[in-house]
């Protein structure tokens, strides 16, 4: 029985935009700090030298931290706001949630040796989960923009290739997940439970490398085929900076690019709602500043000053550095929950359709 292979050179033209992707930006910038392609190649280095060699000053990280991670976790208060319509139709997570949040972290400080250490692993457990959350979201938009309309059980079927990490870490991570939720004698009396510990994380580990392919291979044979690699790109560093970099001491670095990652979409989506608006009368780059500048002022404020702030109103620094940190953690994965959901009617989902091959009327959440 003889095969035919269509290898005619106008199918592969038609192909490789799809399979590319529909960018933001441009391939470069899209691919490099959307994608993750930059923490790859930071992370290469990383393992050449032995993962925790590459350190700088405690001085020189602070500024990369308050740039970067700090920046990204107020980004999405500062995009709250600025998002058209927002504070019509989400009028409590606007108005009331900032103050209801101050509540629950002052009370967290009043009663820090009891209700403190749970923040803490809340906010620990809840943060794979948020990283995997993200991977799925820009996975979606991408195709989505790419003019891949994914089918509901091949979308459930990102979404759970893109949580394997978060279970990894869940089973197997120090302070949160499984270890917050049972007894430390637990583990101690059970030794059956660590080895399953190791062996579901190697596994867990494993399914993170190639189901993403699996998933490609798959989707491309349906209809709506084939994902742009920035898609799949996009899922597999959120693996590696989970699977990988923890193991070598580097996982700072997996805390930075997934901020630069972040600040970097949203301040996209920002400065498009604010050049589409009536009226307007600057530029991308200023829009894109002046995103980026109250970000990172806010950032200052809720790192910096706040913490101070509870200090000398007579709790410790240290419950005061961490509750704060802690609750800030857990008010970004709230918020971002929000402004990120895709519906027909929605300003993501307008910046998502423009310039994209094919408009896909399917709402999500990222």
């Amino acid at each position: 029985m003889s095969v035919a292979i269509d290898t005619r050179p106008g199918l592969a033209r038609a192909l490789m935009p799809r399979l590319t992707g529909r960018m933001f930006v441009h391939p470069v910038f899209d691919y490099l700090l959307i994608g993750g392609g930059l923490s790859l190649l930071v992370s290469a280095i990383v393992l050449w030298r032995g993962g925790s060699s590459i350190t700088f000053s405690n001085g020189f990280m602070a500024y990369i931290f308050l740039l970067s991670n700090s920046a990204h976790f107020a980004s999405s208060t500062v995009r709250l706001y600025t998002k058209p319509g927002t504070t019509r139709s989400l009028p409590f997570l606007t108005l009331a949630f900032p103050f209801a949040t101050l509540a629950v972290l002052t009370l967290c400080m009043v009663f820090a040796g009891q209700l403190g250490p749970h923040l803490q692993a809340l906010y620990l457990t809840w943060s794979p989960f948020h990283y995997s959350a993200q991977a799925y979201g820009l996975a979606v938009m991408y195709s989505y923009r790419s003019g891949c309309a994914l089918q509901p059980a091949d979308k459930r079927l990102l979404r759970w290739v893109a949580t394997l990490p978060f279970l990894a870490v869940f089973l197997n991570g120090q302070n949160s997940g499984l270890h917050w939720l049972l007894p430390d004698h637990v583990f101690y009396e059970w030794p059956a439970l660590m080895r399953f510990q190791t062996s579901a994380f190697l596994a867990l580990g494993v399914l993170t490398c190639l189901s993403p392919l699996v998933l490609m291979a798959k989707v491309w044979r349906s209809s709506a085929g084939p994902m742009p690699l920035i898609s799949v790109l996009v899922v597999i560093t959120n693996g590696f900076w989970w699977f990988v970099l923890p193991t070598r001491g580097a996982f700072v670095w997996a805390t930075v690019f997934h901020g630069i990652q972040y600040l970097a979409i949203v301040t996209i989506f920002d400065v498009k709602d604010q050049m589409s608006r009536p009226g307007n009368r600057h530029g991308p780059l200023y829009h894109a500043l002046f995103f980026y500048g109250a970000s990172l002022l806010l950032a200052y404020g809720l790192f910096k000053l706040l913490p101070m702030a509870f200090f000398f109103a007579g709790f410790g620094l240290v419950e005061s550095w961490l509750l704060v940190v802690a609750v800030i953690n857990i008010h970004h994965f709230i918020v971002d929950a929000f402004i990120w959901k895709l519906r027909p009617s929605d300003s993501n989902r307008r910046v998502i359709d423009s310039g994209a091959f094919t408009s896909v009327p399917v709402a999500t959440s990222a």
